[in-house]
């Protein structure tokens, strides 16, 4: 229900607070976040105008302290800075809503609401408002630029957004080149302070503000803008060091300028997710919860699951009778191996388009000779397994009309479109053509070589998953991809949205051991740190990336076979950033738990306070006891649960523990 407007805001006006005029709040639903707007002078200015700035608390405890905000527009005064205050409303929201596929079916969308109106002063009318949002697990601004006559066309060098924590706090960047980036690479441990300033700062940006709680920085609803990122200012040894200002990806046909629009203009949502652990953080809906509702009335065809790959285990087959390689008896062999592991789907990955004339990419509308496209969708389809295809994005921006109705009309279910590494303006814009153009013709999107989530998946819920992340893939050509990585990524990148790691390698192997290699990769950490990566990791489509082979006569494959892709809730049971961490998820009646480590070996808890009334049976797939020296082993047992039991389980170095808990009879 969205309930009469809630005085959740108090305007205090000019004497409330040192320095504060129009000072303006909203609180969460639960009282115990709440966000103030102000406007006040910027300390070491000569000049006096009055600047919009904010700051958060959370539990009474300052955690954002005085941040300033506005747009740098080419040849006008920063919007913000000379402003009034002209008015301010309130509401609120308390609603659900549907997806259908993610880490939680159903939402439960609840916030209080305060927008704040400004007009600058001497500017024939140029204005600027505030959207503020409180959540319980967090909140959200944006600027919203009215239309008026100097802002008719607006050229946005770049935003002045600040996020100054008060205090220095240990965080976790991801510290790109550039901003033609992937996102692909390893997090950091550091002090905010610790930052260099001229290093490039990639969303989402983590930190833990001493004696307060943890704060992620990200954004929602990327439409027709560029991509934000963070900066540290300077000097060190000024209240300025621990502060992070936003930037913005330029344009590619121009780089001093970012965003090309005009009034009236909602810009994207810049985040801050908010809880007394880390694991609040990822259970959070907020980045979905900002974007528009779904634009697909119906939504039926879309349908999250797990696919077999040719392309990680470098096209392997053994044992057949035919030349394993880009052939359409290979992709048959996938294929039965999908059916015969009640896997939804095969990815046919690079390599089965035809190539393109001079320097024009592949021709995505055709095959090459080896390839037989509408037989391998017809033999897939007699088995129940439906087909992805691989595509560039710069062929699919050519082709994108004629080949997405080829497409349906072979009856494909999905595309994965690679090496886009940017987020300017026109190629956020090209995901959302994309986004519609698929749709329209009942296509399944997953973007690698891609930016973070910004909650696509609301509006255009065929977008079901992104890569955005140093996953698996990294193992056939580096030693980068550790337990220690696997460990920091749901605190961090997952905190954005739903990320393509590509797990299930089984040939796991210790730290001195691993080789990286193109055919038949290597994994490093254990058997059931592979298995727990299905539940601990949020995709709708995850791939189960090893050759067919591989796990034949696995027992413990069959937690593989029968963990789920999509959720009816999620619940982080405990964990530590970088360290460990276990997931506990729902689908149905069943309940999966997944837990991994580090490189260090460890004993964890796991309290079944989640389950319901009554008795349940739990198989649980953990390191064996040698799984130190022998990571492929396993130990597999059966147990008798309920809620309130607590799981003492022994995690090897690199280990984990994979758990399917249903109802006994």
């Amino acid at each position: 229900m969205r309930a009469a407007a809630l005085l959740m805001a108090a305007t205090f006006g000019a004497g409330c607070a040192l320095g504060q005029i129009d000072q303006v709040a909203v609180k969460s639903p639960d009282g115990q976040i709440e966000f103030r707007l102000f406007l006040t002078r910027q300390p070491d200015q000569s000049l006096e105008f009055l600047r919009v700035a904010y700051q958060v608390y959370f539990k009474g405890k300052l955690l954002m302290d005085t941040s300033f905000l506005g747009l740098n527009i080419r040849d006008q005064p920063i919007l913000g800075v000379n402003v009034g205050m002209s008015k301010s409303s309130t509401s609120s929201v308390d609603d659900t809503y549907t997806v259908p596929a993610g880490k939680n079916k159903t939402i439960h969308e609840r916030y209080n609401a305060l927008t704040a109106e400004y007009l600058q002063n001497g500017s024939l009318g140029r204005r600027i408002n505030v959207e503020v949002r409180a959540y319980d697990d967090g909140v959200a601004f944006r600027y919203v630029v009215p239309w008026s006559n100097p802002l008719v066309d607006m050229q946005i060098d770049d935003e002045v957004t600040e996020f100054r924590f008060a205090k220095d706090a240990q965080s976790y960047p991801l510290i790109v080149d550039d901003f033609n980036t992937n996102y692909e690479d390893g997090y950091s441990r550091m002090a905010i302070s610790g930052i260099h300033t001229d290093s490039l700062v990639a969303l989402p940006f983590l930190a833990e503000q001493p004696g307060v709680g943890w704060v992620a920085v990200t954004e929602a609803d990327i439409d027709d803008y560029a991509g934000m990122y963070l900066k540290r200012e300077g000097p060190d040894d000024s209240k300025d060091a621990h502060t992070m200002v936003s930037t913005l990806a330029p344009r590619a046909d121009d780089d001093s300028t970012a965003v090309l629009t005009h009034a009236p203009r909602e810009c994207p949502w810049r985040v801050l997710l908010i809880g007394t652990e880390p694991g609040r953080l990822i259970e959070s809906n907020i980045v979905s919860s900002l974007n528009p509702p779904s634009m697909i009335a119906d939504t039926s065809w879309i349908k999250p699951g797990k696919a077999a790959w040719n392309w990680w285990s470098g096209t392997q087959a053994e044992g057949v009778d035919f030349k394993p390689g880009m052939n359409t008896a290979t992709m048959k062999h996938y294929i039965d191996f999908a059916a015969e592991s009640k896997l939804e789907y095969m990815l046919v990955d690079a390599g089965w388009a035809a190539p393109g004339e001079g320097n024009t990419p592949a021709d995505i509308t055709k095959t090459i000779p080896e390839i037989d496209m509408p037989e391998i969708v017809r033999y897939a389809k007699s088995k129940s397994v439906g087909v992805w295809l691989w595509a560039d994005w710069h062929s699919i921006d050519r082709q994108m009309d004629q080949a997405f109705a080829l497409y349906e009309r072979w009856g494909v279910a999905g595309v994965k479109i690679d090496s886009m590494n940017r987020d300017d303006q026109w190629m956020v814009n090209f995901y959302r053509r994309v986004a519609k153009s698929a749709a329209e013709h009942h296509l399944m999107v997953d973007f690698h070589g891609a930016y973070k989530p910004d909650g696509l998946s609301r509006t255009w819920p065929n977008v079901i998953t992104r890569e955005g992340v140093m996953g698996l893939e990294y193992s056939k050509w580096s030693a980068r991809i550790t337990p220690d990585h696997d460990a920091m990524l749901p605190f961090t990148r997952m905190l954005a949205g739903p990320m393509d790691y590509t797990p299930g390698a089984f040939d796991n192997v210790t730290a001195a051991e691993f080789q990286a290699r193109n055919a038949k990769p290597m994994a490093m950490g254990t058997r059931a740190h592979q298995l727990a990566l299905y539940v601990v990791f949020d995709s709708p489509l995850e791939m189960v990336a090893d050759y067919p082979e591989a796990y034949k006569g696995q027992k413990d494959f069959e937690f593989i076979k029968e963990v789920p892709a999509s959720w009816d809730e999620t619940r982080v049971v405990n964990g530590k950033v970088g360290e460990w961490v276990t997931v506990a998820r729902k689908k149905g009646t069943d309940w999966y738990v997944g837990g991994i480590t580090n490189w260090d070996a460890r004993e964890i808890n796991i309290p079944l306070e989640f389950l319901g009334s009554g008795e349940y049976v739990a198989d649980i797939y953990s390191d064996a006891a040698d799984a130190d020296v022998n990571p492929k082993h396993a130990a597999i047992e059966q147990r008798r649960v309920k809620a309130g039991d607590l799981l003492k389980m022994k995690l090897a170095p690199g280990g984990g523990v994979a758990v399917r808990i249903r109802a006994g009879k």
